[in-house]
């Protein structure tokens, strides 16, 4: 029986490395965006605090972003708390507010070593002193990173960023520096939080949700969804690959009729 086991264990990791090559040989999505949702259903599912669940979806953050680097994702955006979220209790947001110090002063050797650039969209002067600290610590030290961008969305939402560009435009009309017939796609794009980076090609959400929840509204116009059941602290490096495979079976036509699908 243990040698039944350890062969179809054998051919399991075989099988994966075969996906793996495969994947890479495709149209890779430049970026992917995740709403990590599903934290504190695992852990009511286990009967722990809702905390338990923030804590253990850090690590498949961990996962997911070595892997992301490793298959050849050029950016990685991910939903970690928005504008809504300030919401909820005190002692879950403090928690939350606690995290990305926790999870940047643990793994930053590593993201260093793999060559991983932290970056920030959102609001980041309504965060505490902390948390700004350490966010603003990682971005400094993994500037030069030439490897995927880890991007957090923290205290973001879709709407603000957008009426911020309005404003913005709104104002460059008004003294006279922008004419409003020169207001188009690529200038809105120009005044987003992510104009430095591609538009988002795939999306996945998990935990069973199927809504954008005032995320990256205008970026997400063309890009694939995918919506998985299984809740964030349970989504590993199979579930990525998955939604990989997926997203490169799909026939991308932007509203022409021909489609492109590559590799």
């Amino acid at each position: 029986m243990l040698r039944k086991l350890m062969r179809k264990k054998t051919a399991d990791i075989q099988s994966l490395q075969e996906r793996i090559h495969t994947v890479k040989q495709r149209q890779m999505p430049n970026h992917v965006a995740i709403i990590m949702d599903g934290n504190g259903r695992w852990a009511k599912q286990r009967k722990m605090p809702r905390i338990a669940g923030h804590h253990e979806g850090m690590k498949t953050v961990r996962q997911v972003t070595n892997f992301a680097n490793d298959l050849g994702v050029k950016a990685l955006t991910l939903y970690a708390f928005s504008t809504e979220n300030w919401k909820r209790p005190k002692i879950e947001i403090d928690f939350l507010m606690n995290l990305p110090g926790e999870f940047l002063n643990t793994y930053l050797p590593e993201l260093m070593e793999k060559g991983i650039k932290v970056e920030m969209i959102g609001n980041m002067d309504a965060l505490p002193a902390h948390t700004k600290t350490a966010i603003t610590k990682a971005m400094e030290i993994t500037k030069n990173n030439t490897g995927l961008i880890l991007n957090f969305a923290m205290n973001y939402g879709s709407r603000l960023e957008l009426v911020h560009v309005m404003k913005e435009l709104a104002r460059e009309v008004e003294s006279g520096n922008m004419e409003i017939e020169a207001i188009d796609e690529n200038v809105i794009n120009s005044k987003l939080m992510t104009a430095h980076l591609p538009e988002p090609d795939l999306l996945i959400r998990t935990s069973g949700e199927v809504r954008l929840s005032n995320f990256m509204l205008w970026q997400l116009a063309y890009a694939e969804f995918i919506f998985t059941e299984v809740l964030w602290p349970d989504y590993n490096e199979e579930c990525f690959l998955q939604a990989i495979e997926d997203f490169q079976n799909r026939d991308r036509r932007f509203g022409s009729l021909e489609g492109d699908r590559k590799g």
